[in-house]
């Protein structure tokens, strides 16, 4: 069985973070590990308290894992701090982790900030160059490449631009923008668009989580880069489709079994 390995935030709610990349972790059959860089209390409602870890805390859970259980591909999410996103850095490179998925978790669903600006500087600067893909919405990536998206044109050029900042490969979701879902990806050398059908409702909690970790455990079972993305955005599409209904805000999304061909 092969494993995957998220360096992730905790949300008690069960619908992103840690959690959510577990749950697709076990369901595309990967053993999943876990890295906790922060606890926050939080439900499909709001974030009420964030917790960051000592950044020792982090490499020594990193330390631990990778050393013993090797996995095979890695999800980087929610790092609070910029003390927490280096040690991060310096953790992927002391253990050679490979097939680095990096969602650059910003804010979270109900609007509370989950990084500082010190960290999205350190994530630009060291992050982005270790991870295989890097998996920005439109929010984050207007963030990091400080131009307005306003159109799918506008994420092509937003990715091509983090590639040019020193990406290796770049996806950004297309989420936030009107239309249908249309994700877009640049790997340095082509351009490609993954569609799908946008499922109208509240019940999305997690689905920035749910991509990544999709990713990575695809990586890990050795998909390419474009076959990994196009399984996981089909995932994430039945995911929401049979979100089960729960909460009375942005509820979590639904854990369908995986069968790879």
């Amino acid at each position: 069985m092969r494993t995957a390995l998220t360096i992730a935030g905790s949300d008690s709610g069960g619908g992103a973070g840690l959690q959510a990349d577990l749950k697709t972790f076990a369901a595309h059959g990967v053993f999943g590990l876990s890295a906790i860089t922060a606890v926050t209390a939080q439900n499909t409602l709001a974030v009420s308290a964030v917790f960051p870890l000592p950044p020792e805390i982090v490499t020594a859970q990193i330390a631990a894992v990778v050393t013993d259980l090797e996995p095979a591909a890695t999800k980087v999410g929610m790092l609070a701090t910029s003390a927490i996103a280096e040690a991060v850095a310096r953790a992927i490179e002391r253990h050679g982790l490979r097939n680095v998925v990096l969602d650059t978790v910003m804010v979270a669903k109900g609007g509370a900030r989950l990084i500082d600006d010190e960290a999205i500087a350190v994530l630009r600067e060291r992050l982005l160059p270790l991870a295989r893909v890097v998996t920005p919405n439109i929010p984050e990536a207007e963030r990091l490449i400080g131009t307005r998206i306003a159109d799918v044109s506008g994420s092509r050029r937003a990715a091509r631009g983090l590639v040019e900042a020193g990406a290796r490969a770049v996806l950004v979701k297309g989420g936030h923008l009107d239309g249908p879902a249309i994700d877009v990806l640049d790997d340095g050398r082509d351009i490609v668009e993954f569609r799908a059908e946008r499922i109208a409702g509240r019940h999305t909690h997690g689905t920035g989580c749910t991509l990544s970790s999709a990713i990575a455990a695809r990586l890990a079972l050795g998909h390419d880069l474009r076959r990994a993305i196009e399984g996981a955005k089909a995932y994430v599409t039945e995911a929401i489709a049979s979100a089960p209904g729960l909460g009375h805000g942005h509820g979590p999304l639904g854990t369908p079994r995986v069968i790879l061909k």
